[in-house]
């Protein structure tokens, strides 16, 4: 297995409004998707687009609010009222294949393979096995890196 491009960082806020108001006004960010639903993973999600060289995309900021109180994402919340990192995303050639990897060396995978906010499929990586965060792995967009709504 191969370490892929970092995809986004996944930013948990109480209020995704008042999160896009801050990356816009403080941020200067231009470029940022409708927020919208992912009802089976518990959450409302938008991405806000940074710029890479030359032109092309950046890193992604994925705000992600929970969608009520049976919200995995509630607890997090819970502990910290403002907000704040959750997760980084690595993008991977091929999902069963890094799935394998990272099994054969022991890692805890919460919950099954499962299609995440860009269409793709994505598994997490429990933060006790990955240095203390919270890690997805998404299979990289044929098409497009980038959530388009």
């Amino acid at each position: 297995m191969k370490l892929g491009r970092l995809n986004h960082i996944g930013v948990a806020t109480p209020s995704i409004a008042e999160s896009v108001a801050y990356y816009r006004e403080v941020m200067g960010a231009t470029s940022i998707t409708e927020p919208f639903d992912l009802p089976d993973q518990g959450v409302k999600v938008c991405f806000v687009d940074t710029p890479g060289h030359g032109g092309t995309d950046g890193t992604q900021i994925e705000l992600i609010e929970p969608l009520g109180p049976d919200s995995t994402l509630a607890g997090f919340l819970a502990k910290n009222p403002a907000g704040g990192q959750h997760h980084l995303c690595y993008e991977v050639a091929d999902i069963a294949e890094a799935r394998a990897w990272f099994e054969g060396l022991g890692k805890r995978i919460l919950g099954p393979t499962r299609i995440g906010a860009h269409g793709t499929p994505i598994f997490f990586l429990h933060p006790k096995d990955m240095m203390g965060q919270l890690t997805e792995i998404m299979e990289t967009p044929k098409a497009d890196a980038h959530w388009s709504n």
